[in-house]
């Protein structure tokens, strides 16, 4: 297996790393790997620390302002979607750059447009939160 990303000795033909051990050691391994790719979003990723404080103040507000379950759902949705979206993005722009680090067209298309996809789920994320926050802001007034 020639791949552009290189041979893996440790691999067996048609079998991958994970792919090794009983059902709860691969349960294990996939479940490490997610931490280890949310460990290292909050620790590399710019973005990701603005996203967890906003994140923060929005459940705080959501509390503060007593939004009801249904409206609690819609936002904590909308956070994980939009914290999944960034991580996407993160991953896209990491496998972009093991390919190249020479300017490329495409691999700027590729990395525009998955950092534009984050772009327009927060910009969705935030209309919500206005749907949801401003009636009841406005009314305390």
């Amino acid at each position: 297996m020639n791949l552009v990303l290189g041979e893996r000795s440790s691999m067996k033909k048609g079998k991958r790393r994970k792919d090794t051990g009983n059902m709860l050691v691969r349960y294990a391994k996939s479940f490490k790997h997610a931490v280890d790719g949310l460990t290292y979003a909050v620790e590399k990723e710019h973005n990701f620390l603005i996203m967890m404080i906003a994140t923060i103040v929005t459940l705080v507000v959501s509390f503060i302002l007593k939004i009801s379950k249904l409206e609690l759902a819609v936002v904590v949705i909308c956070i994980g979607s939009v914290i999944a979206c960034e991580m996407i993005n993160s991953s896209i722009e990491a496998a972009v750059d093991l390919i190249t680090t020479k300017e490329n067209e495409l691999a700027k298309v590729a990395k525009d447009c998955a950092s534009g996809a984050s772009l327009v789920l927060s910009i969705m994320s935030l209309f919500v939160a206005g749907i949801i926050f401003i009636p009841k802001i406005i009314s305390l007034f």
